[in-house]
């Protein structure tokens, strides 16, 4: 399976680590949030409430104010409030690193934890979104129903060298070229590795 992720298209790119705080924090404003609105509300959060502890002690209601751009904002506000909480509490304002750990705090699923590890820490991890879910059913990598099924599929079958860039590289994949709708097959050079462009094709 592993010959499916060495095209260019899809090879990853060494980025400089980030905050884990601020990966963290910016990946549960971005569930059910488009990119852009993800960004203007983690730069405005950021340029008030840069660090654990300053976010622990803001107000809940000038959270929302910060985060309006994004879905379920205020849902979003005292949750990343509790999470900062409970990194102070906890862990002593610094992001764990354990799986289990990130999955006890607040509005953190599997995907979220794996963002975490990935581009917080540089822990190999595959977070599995809706690109990478769509992506390797098309290629018939996987046959799965659920992103969590997904990931477990793809923690079998794909090298352990590949996780770090992966996810990065099939969102990028996923937004030029292998869109929900109407995917840009003609121009894939990945496409007749696609079961699914193979189906469709007329």
């Amino acid at each position: 399976m592993n010959r499916y992720m060495e095209p260019t298209a899809l090879r990853g790119t060494d980025d400089l680590a980030q905050d884990p705080f601020k990966v963290l924090i910016t990946t549960v404003l971005s569930q059910r949030t488009r990119d852009n609105n993800t960004r203007r509300a983690a730069k405005q959060l950021f340029s008030h409430y840069p660090s654990v502890d300053d976010l622990a002690k803001a107000d809940v209601k000038h959270i929302e104010e910060l985060i309006r751009p994004v879905g379920f904002y205020r849902v979003k506000a005292k949750s990343i409030k509790s999470i900062a909480r409970i990194l102070m509490k906890k862990y002593g304002g610094l992001v764990p690193k354990e799986p289990d750990r990130l999955l006890e705090l607040p509005l953190v699923g599997r995907k979220t934890a794996n963002c975490v590890l990935v581009y917080g820490f540089r822990i190999p991890a595959i977070p599995v979104d809706t690109h990478v879910h769509r992506i390797m059913n098309r290629l018939s990598i996987v046959k799965t129903k659920s992103p969590e099924e997904t990931e477990s599929m793809l923690r079998a079958v794909i090298n352990k060298k590949f996780w770090l860039s992966l996810n990065e590289e099939l969102v990028k994949f996923g937004q030029r070229i292998c869109k929900p709708f109407k995917p840009r097959c003609p121009i894939c050079k990945i496409r007749m590795c696609c079961d699914w462009y193979r189906s469709h094709r007329t």
